[in-house]
């Protein structure tokens, strides 16, 4: 693939399946979805959006506006769909007002987002994590992870990769002037103090299409955590898909 896209093939009939975008949190890279490769095999192929700054891009500059990286991605992605191949987006936290942006350039069957604030609810979002420390520790427990217990390095490494991407989410500015015409599905958490029902609703003026709520206990990143309700959910949508791209044709 190339430097934007990561793909883990399950089988050789995979590049004849829909395509399922993955797109991380903001901290995070995409390695974490090739896990889930076995359980949608023969159903659809998992590709990651891996943007610069962690994994294999760790010395690679960070894109200078939002804009830019949902362009890089979504120029990876043309080739990846071409000829009508059906393609879902799923996007955690971060990832999915990435994957919004990204349904809004290559039209996908669906868009899945989970643990996200609808995007004209994004306004400063991230600031926090830029300029406060207390913010930083508080998203630390947000995620089961306890500041005190990492090492020097582990918890620069990650308070480096957050500020980043909060840094390019500060970049992103709304314009809802044309919405989508595909499915949007939002999933939200109990216990997510970072996204409110006020926020989760806000995903219903993104589409002229359905919007679904999905709802699962736990916290921020309980979706990711423990994902077999959701990659049960994304294995209907990728069959939907296919049946569509087949009864088009």
């Amino acid at each position: 693939m190339g430097r934007w896209l990561s793909t883990w093939p399950s089988g050789p009939d995979d590049a004849a399946l829909p395509a399922l975008l993955c797109l991380p949190p903001a901290g995070a890279g995409c390695q974490q979805f090739r896990a889930w490769t076995p359980a949608l095999a023969g159903v659809g192929q998992v590709y990651g959006a891996q943007l610069p700054g962690r994994e294999n891009r760790w010395r690679e500059p960070m894109p200078r506006t939002f804009g830019e990286a949902v362009e890089a991605i979504a120029d990876e992605l043309r080739p990846v769909v071409a000829g009508g191949r059906p393609l879902v987006v799923f996007g955690h936290s971060f990832g999915g007002l990435l994957g919004y942006e990204v349904a809004r350039r290559v039209r996908p069957a669906a868009l899945v987002v989970s643990a996200c604030r609808a995007p004209g609810h994004w306004d400063g979002a991230g600031r926090g994590i830029v300029e406060d420390d207390d913010e930083l520790d508080k998203l630390f427990d947000t995620a089961g992870l306890d500041p005190a217990f990492l090492d020097e390095d582990t918890r620069a490494l990650m308070v480096a990769m957050l500020r980043k991407d909060a840094v390019l989410s500060l970049s992103y500015t709304h314009s809802p002037a044309t919405a989508l015409s595909v499915p949007v599905h939002a999933w939200r958490a109990a216990g997510d103090d970072t996204v409110s029902e006020e926020d989760l609703a806000g995903w219903a003026a993104v589409t002229t299409a359905a919007f679904r709520v999905h709802r699962v206990q736990g916290g921020h990143h309980a979706v990711l955590r423990r994902p077999q309700a959701l990659l049960e959910h994304l294995t209907v949508l990728l069959r939907h898909a296919a049946a569509a791209q087949a009864e088009a044709t």
